[in-house]
């Protein structure tokens, strides 16, 4: 913003585009200009010309610029605009009487002198940045546009004073506020989209022309139009959505959130979440905004564009996309270069990593469809060096769980629509606790190209998931949980329970593990009264009735507490697997540690399409850190005393495999067993092995073959599923599979029994 309107050396009279919609603002404007004038003296001569700028700046008509064209190459061009207030300094929500009546900030002519007659500060002047008529021209000239007339210079002009000031009012008013401009013309106008309508010219062989005219409909339905007006409106929607439910303050580290902001600003970026509830986008949205990230544009499915929310969304920012455009090559081309031209503008993409909701607590495995051509679009543009940065989304509770077991049981997904909407918000009614964002160390797009790199898209993959569970911290109901299904059926005293708290949570802090809430403390009346907290909730059982008093999970709740134990489950994977891994070697009675590893590297394999590990050497390297803790020297040992591995195994506390794999083991057991039951020469497809396994587990829960509801779920069965395809168990070409696959059972039969020993070392008794 110049505070000086008038050139200094006066060489030629300057020209001023004032940006006026209505009478009360030109008046404004040449009041102010006349103000701006402290030489002393007439006012000296100037021309201007008014456009309409902020009223429409998709749609600008330059046409009154056309006559002022012929001036000298010297002469200064200055926009100038009115900004209103009317206390949207000290009140950044606007209200739902401006749904009404418009945007506040752009006032009709009545308004707007209304709001002069009570004070004539409201309307403040600003101007942009100036330049000559001849490097306009020039800059123009640069261009490479086989059309150079007049009304495309008077349009090239009036678009440039637009962004001129609209970089001075983000001055006053935030860089959130910064918004892209005229993108299907400005798409249009690029080499990147002719060359894109070509190659799918000699694809479909459709011409240019024709693929030209159908692009109209596309850009009308994939193209975010941001507006200020709308981000607030959605800011203030996100917030009361947030708060209806949850505390407002949402827990997030403000330095790091400042470093994030300033290295979106420089670099092209992309914030991938995970996903765990509705409430996802909103937090996500909500704390970019708040944080003046400039408008990040959220990709989402189209069925998410229902009435009303739709409608104010896209105008925040929101860019929602067909299910599925495989087979659109146009579509796919214009999805490519929009996305490679928001990436080149700096304006932050994000959505949800994993594509869908997680129904079973853990991050699921990641979708590749939008990344493929966010990095397609990426190594096509100047945008090589993509930020890719983790966005770790938890929660104390989450209203959406019910739901989620329901499914996993074999129950109906309820279909997106504002009737659902409105239900889901009035079940937001009762107090769940805290949101907490965490953002992993960024992942940085190799120089080399991986977009047609399916190994090299599925590293980039990886490294996200593994940053975004490093930074999920541990949450009240997560450990709880975590604590309660270890040792279930049975309860666990108030002092019992509490005291499990505090070794894990002494157990995660060595290893650096971030605890969430901060009623975590160590304070045995603060974790007492949030297991209180939890109890009315139904999360947890309490009975007081006894000499003391005694939490456990009832079955019913099973399923729902495996969901948040699954949210940190990855915390505990690699403790856990050492536990299975020792208790093989001391069964084996003289194996050492190449047993340990062997065995180790196997279970690791079997859940393969469970959780995101890290490489196979640091995979290993943790596992010795984990063992070094309690004893530095345990390979040693390993190797040369066959009775170590069960001593040692007794002083590894506390024990997590229990808690951490049961239900994983007790499904993958429920597959493997329908596998060996079939006939030689059968095959087996992925629905029908799901659709057996729900009514297999049902039975062999209700004989307690299977200990726990939370194990029956259509996502464990479809990747135990996964597995045994890849082992090639389920497509029998003809050879007899029977062998392999009863070891395959008896394998998971194998892993059940050992996880039920060290449950046994976990109880009242037999611990610490």
């Amino acid at each position: 913003m110049a505070d000086k309107v008038w050139p200094a050396d006066g060489s030629e009279p300057p020209l001023f585009i004032l940006d006026a919609a209505h009478a009360p603002e030109l008046e404004c404007l040449t009041q102010w200009l006349t103000a701006q004038w402290d030489q002393g003296g007439a006012l000296p001569d100037y021309h201007h010309v008014v456009i309409r700028i902020a009223s429409d700046p998709e749609r600008i008509d330059a046409t009154p610029l056309m006559a002022h064209l012929g001036l000298p190459p010297a002469t200064p061009v200055t926009p100038l605009r009115v900004i209103w207030r009317d206390g949207s300094e000290r009140r950044t929500s606007p209200r739902i009487r401006d749904l009404l009546r418009g945007n506040r900030r752009r006032p009709n002519a009545r308004k707007a002198l209304r709001l002069l007659a009570q004070d004539r500060d409201n309307a403040q002047c600003i101007a942009g940045r100036s330049a000559t008529l001849g490097e306009l021209q020039a800059q123009f000239a640069a261009q490479d546009r086989a059309d150079e007339s007049r009304e495309r210079l008077a349009a090239f002009i009036a678009n440039r004073a637009g962004l001129a000031l609209d970089i001075a009012e983000r001055q006053r008013r935030g860089g959130r506020y910064k918004v892209p401009r005229r993108v299907a013309q400005n798409l249009r106008a690029s080499a990147g989209y002719l060359d894109a309508l070509r190659a799918v010219s000699e694809e479909t062989g459709q011409t240019v022309a024709a693929l030209d005219e159908q692009a109209d409909e596309i850009f009308a339905e994939l193209i975010s139009i941001p507006r200020s007006f709308w981000q607030d409106v959605i800011a203030a929607f996100n917030r009361k959505v947030i708060s209806m439910g949850y505390q407002p303050e949402l827990v997030v580290d403000q330095a790091q959130v400042t470093a994030l902001r300033d290295l979106v600003r420089q670099k092209p970026s992309v914030l991938l979440w995970t996903h765990k509830s509705h409430i996802d986008g909103f937090a996500v949205y909500s704390t970019l905004f708040e944080n003046d990230f400039p408008v990040p544009h959220l990709l989402g499915g189209v069925n998410m564009a229902f009435a009303g929310l739709g409608y104010a969304a896209r105008r925040s920012g929101a860019i929602f996309i067909r299910r599925s455009f495989q087979d659109d090559p146009l579509y796919k081309a214009i999805f490519r270069q929009y996305i490679g031209y928001l990436l080149e503008k700096r304006f932050p993409l994000t959505w949800a990593f994993e594509g869908t909701r997680s129904r079973v607590g853990k991050l699921m495995p990641p979708r590749y469809g939008i990344l493929k051509y966010v990095v397609e679009a990426a190594e096509a543009t100047d945008a090589n060096d993509l930020q890719i940065i983790p966005v770790a989304l938890n929660y104390d509770l989450i209203q959406d769980v019910r739901d989620y077991v329901k499914e996993q049981s074999g129950g109906v997904k309820q279909p997106e629509s504002l009737r659902w909407f409105l239900g889901y918000l009035r079940g937001l009614r009762r107090p769940l606790g805290k949101i907490y964002i965490d953002f992993g160390e960024p992942v940085t797009l190799p120089s080399q190209p991986v977009a047609d790199d399916a190994l090299g898209l599925k590293k980039i993959a990886l490294q996200v998931g593994v940053e975004a569970n490093r930074v999920t911290p541990i949450t009240l109901s997560s450990l709880v949980c975590t604590i309660l299904l270890g040792v279930a059926p049975r309860a666990l005293t108030r002092l019992e329970l509490g005291k499990d708290m505090l070794r894990y949570l002494k157990w995660a802090r060595a290893r650096g593990i971030r605890v969430a809430s901060e009623f975590l403390r160590g304070n045995d009346n603060d974790l007492n009264q949030l297991a209180d907290v939890l109890g009315e909730h139904g999360l947890v059982s309490r009975f007081d009735e006894g000499p003391d008093v005694v939490y456990a999970l009832s079955p019913e709740q099973h399923a729902t507490a495996s969901y948040y134990r699954n949210s940190t489950v990855h915390h505990f994977i690699v403790k856990a697997i050492a536990e299975m891994s020792l208790l093989k070697v001391a069964d084996a009675g003289a194996a050492g540690s190449e047993a340990f590893w062997a065995e180790a590297e196997r279970i690791r394999e079997l859940f393969k399409f469970e959780f995101f590990y890290a490489p196979r050497d640091d995979f290993r390297h943790e596992l010795d850190v984990e063992l070094r803790r309690y004893e530095d020297s345990w390979s040693t040992k390993l190797d040369a005393d066959p009775a170590f591995a069960n001593r040692f195994l007794r002083e590894f506390r506390p024990l997590f495999a229990r808690a951490a794999l049961l239900p994983f083991i007790e499904a993958y057991r429920i597959v493997a067993n329908i596998i060996a039951r079939l006939e030689p020469g059968a095959t087996l497809s992925q629905k029908d092995c799901v659709s057996q396994s729900l009514a297999y587990a049902r039975q062999a829960y209700l004989q307690r073959r299977i200990s726990s509801e939370a194990s029956i779920g259509k996502l464990y069965f479809e990747n135990a599923y996964r597995f045994a395809q890849s082992q090639g168990l389920v497509e029998d070409d003809g050879a007899s599979l029977a062998n392999e696959r009863r070891q395959f059972s008896e394998e998971l039969t194998s892993l059940a029994n050992r996880l039920d020993r060290i449950g046994a070392l976990t109880l009242p008794g037999n611990r610490w």
